[in-house]
């Protein structure tokens, strides 16, 4: 496994930790489907929440949530659409996209930051 691909399995094993602590459920990892995959989709009580997780060893390049462009924040709703379409019958009153920035330099802990609602 290539180190970068390592990096980001942990970063995602942390980032669902972390969310099973801040009180969400995790109810699906890496879920796919023609148009990419979602990280993580998470129950925060009534809303569902679909998780981008960005993972950097530094922010020498700049902060993992610029990361996020607007291609980025448009595939991540249609997968949000294309996760309500595969789940007839689930209702959720909201429906939100978040994302995780974690920096996790080589030597050293990780640091999280939670970004809610991102448009």
């Amino acid at each position: 496994m290539k180190a970068k691909d390592e990096l980001g399995r942990r970063g995602e094993e942390f980032a669902a930790e972390w969310l099973v602590k801040a009180g969400m459920r995790v109810v699906a990892r890496n879920w796919r489907c023609p148009v990419g995959e979602i990280d993580i989709v998470a129950q925060d009580g009534q809303a569902l929440v679909i998780v981008e997780v960005k993972t950097r060893t530094s922010d020498a390049f700049g902060h993992p949530f610029e990361a996020i462009t607007p291609a980025k924040l448009k595939r991540l709703h249609l997968l949000a659409s294309a996760w309500l379409a595969g789940h007839p019958g689930t209702r959720h009153p909201e429906v939100r996209i978040d994302v995780l920035g974690i920096l996790w330099p080589e030597f050293g802990e990780p640091s999280i930051q939670h970004l809610r609602g991102v448009s």
